[in-house]
């Protein structure tokens, strides 16, 4: 069947739009011309939010200064009202990867807003004589500053999620650290045998590290908090009235909750993509720290009996295709995974910041995609680690101890009393004679009974202070 349509008309003539699209004849042209990576802005709803929230800044401020009429305005906030709330999200499915520096999300959402403005007061799709994309949903604007305001906000919006996702595997660590408190177990460094530890200790480091982050992530946010939104084009705030620009930008502060405030030079503002390259930064070094608590949990559950095998992950599935029997740690090797493709962004988000020429960035499109898409993918593998593996972890305290046992590393606590040398003569003869140190230095009277019991407990050598 023929799908019906309607014809639009722009500047380089008419289109061919779908009868029932919320869309014009601009988002038909970018879903024909950018069929790029298969992810449409849609997957993304953070973006789409931020930039409904900007239209309805600028529609409340554009009607409070006489340049947009009373039944307009209203017919503006109601729509983008429902856009923010979660509604019409499918109608945006352009690729998220686009050229022409964000215009065509842009119109998108201009087209969108005015086709459900129109049939608010009585209009048709696609006749935009009641309320236009341009002249109504886009004055005071150019893509050049609605777009890279919506992305900054944005990613603050997207922001929070992950760092609530991040707080809760810190809590399940904490948690986890807690039931482990009194498991005294071998530490490692280099792989190879160090001094003894608590379990909870281990787990309760990794609670530390993503906390700190969490720390890290909300005080960059501020940077992402400046916005060019007024400055139009170039920055020279061209076709925006006297004082639009921070009525828009306290609007919009107001509509989403989120401290923003206009940039001081409005024409750096407009192309300077630093603020991202620092937070995707940030999003990088989170990545290179949840993916090391990864590959400590995988390589402390290994085995189950030709490796630590120290603690014992949940049995998610079976593990291998001709091993019967084998489980493998696929939730922590998942999130590794994640965390590679972060990395990979941010060198992305780098070049594209790089690229720029003169007043404005064209790669943008591409900034937003790979932030986003680490913010998504983080978040998702950050609540699947959470709720997948670290709540149902369990200990093998007797695995621990058989480690601790056969290891060396205690005689570290007697170089206060015999020296290093000795002690270095003393674990490399406990271990040719598979001997445990505190048996050897007694038998040798290097110490005596009572100062071993007291020197190498191994639950003291875990909490020295």
């Amino acid at each position: 069947m023929t799908e019906a349509v309607r014809v639009e008309t722009d500047s380089l003539g008419t289109i061919d739009v779908p009868a029932d699209a919320l869309w014009g004849a601009q988002t038909e042209r970018a879903r024909h011309n950018f069929e790029i990576s298969g992810t449409p802005v849609s997957r993304f709803p953070a973006m789409i939010v931020a930039l409904a929230m900007t239209k309805q800044a600028a529609a409340r401020v554009n009607a409070r200064i006489g340049h947009l009429s009373a039944d307009k305005a209203d017919a503006i906030e109601a729509v983008t009202a429902e856009i923010i709330g979660g509604a019409h999200h499918d109608a945006f499915p352009i690729d998220a990867i686009q050229g022409g520096a964000g215009t065509s999300l842009n119109m998108n959402m201009n087209e969108v807003v005015a086709n459900l403005a129109n049939l608010r007061l009585g209009g048709e799709l696609g006749t935009y004589d009641r309320i236009h994309p341009n002249d109504d949903v886009n004055r005071s604007q150019s893509t050049n500053d609605v777009y890279p305001t919506a992305m900054r906000l944005s990613l603050v919006l997207a922001q929070h999620s992950l760092s609530t996702a991040l707080t809760g595997l810190a809590d399940a660590f904490d948690e986890r650290g807690e039931a482990f408190a009194d498991i005294v177990k071998l530490g490692r460094t280099q792989l190879q045998d160090a001094v003894p530890m608590t379990l909870g200790q281990e787990f309760s480091a990794f609670a530390t590290v993503l906390r700190e982050d969490v720390s890290r992530l909300s005080e960059i946010t501020p940077l992402l908090l400046e916005v060019n939104l007024g400055g139009t084009a170039i920055g020279t705030r061209l076709n925006a009235p006297r004082g639009y620009a921070p009525e828009a930008v306290a609007e919009l502060a107001g509509i989403s909750g989120e401290k923003l405030v206009l940039a001081s030079n409005l024409v750096e503002a407009s192309w300077d993509m630093g603020g991202f390259v620092l937070f995707s930064a940030m999003l990088k070094r989170t990545a290179t720290k949840l993916s090391k608590i990864a590959n400590d949990l995988r390589l402390l559950s290994s085995g189950p009996r030709g490796g630590i095998g120290e603690i014992l992950l949940p049995e998610m599935q079976p593990g291998s295709s001709i091993m019967p029997g084998k489980v493998n740690p696929v939730i922590p090797e998942v999130v590794n995974q994640v965390c590679f493709q972060v990395i990979g962004n941010d060198l992305a988000v780098t070049l594209a910041a790089e690229a720029g020429q003169l007043q404005l960035n064209a790669m943008e499109p591409l900034i937003a995609y790979n932030l986003h898409s680490s913010l998504q993918l983080m978040e998702r593998a950050t609540v699947t680690l959470t709720e997948l593996c670290v709540r149902g972890i369990r200990a093998d305290a007797d695995r621990c101890r058989e480690h601790l046992d056969a290891s060396v590393g205690i005689v570290t606590a007697l170089v206060p009393v015999i020296g290093y040398a000795e002690s270095a003569r003393l674990a490399k003869d406990a271990l040719k004679l598979g001997r445990k140190v505190a048996e050897l230095a007694v038998e040798r009277g290097l110490i005596d009974e009572t100062q071993a019991a007291d020197l190498l407990d191994p639950a003291k050598l875990a909490r020295p202070q």
